[in-house]
């Protein structure tokens, strides 16, 4: 199925539009993340992990899903492929990692918002570490897979190489 100029247009609006956003709303959240953890303020803290929690759930889930099952559609649905090119498997598997890594790590999020909430953030040292370490380590690999899209590193599968012949 390959999908018609103005309708991979569209798709390919929609997917720079929730990639990006991906990739902003993590940066946001790392932001958060070293105020949380660098702040003597224990209502700061406080308001930050519940915050956290609110751009987790509302901003940064969705757009992790929105951006690939956009991705996926527009790779079936224009030349490039799902299977042809390698840089399109790197970046696929980039975002699996991230949207993977990124559910694991949900239930820390939501630790430290239940924490936040009551009003005691001790013992939590590590989760609010982990917060800095993940959300760098997936502006990392969102920046890695943006950078992959805009120069499109030469290199075919097999597959995509036989397609052509």
């Amino acid at each position: 199925m390959t999908l018609s100029a103005p309708w991979r247009k569209l798709v390919l609006t929609l997917h720079v539009i929730s990639s990006v956003g991906f990739m902003g709303a993590v940066a946001g959240f790392l932001a958060l993340a070293i105020v949380g953890a660098t702040t003597g303020d224990a209502q700061v803290a406080r308001a930050v992990y519940i915050a956290m929690s609110v751009v987790t759930w509302y901003v940064i889930v969705p757009l992790a899903a929105s951006s690939l099952l956009i991705g996926l559609i527009q790779s079936l649905g224009t030349p490039w492929g799902l299977f042809r090119y390698y840089w399109v498997i790197i970046k696929l598997v980039l975002t699996l990692l991230a949207s993977v890594v990124l559910a694991l790590q949900t239930s820390s999020i939501n630790a430290l918002a239940t924490a936040a909430l009551s009003g005691d953030l001790t013992g939590l040292a590590g989760a609010r570490f982990s917060m800095i370490v993940h959300g760098t380590g997936g502006l990392a690999v969102l920046t890695i897979a943006t950078i992959l899209s805009v120069y499109k590193p030469r290199g075919m599968t097999r597959y995509g190489a036989a397609q052509i012949t």
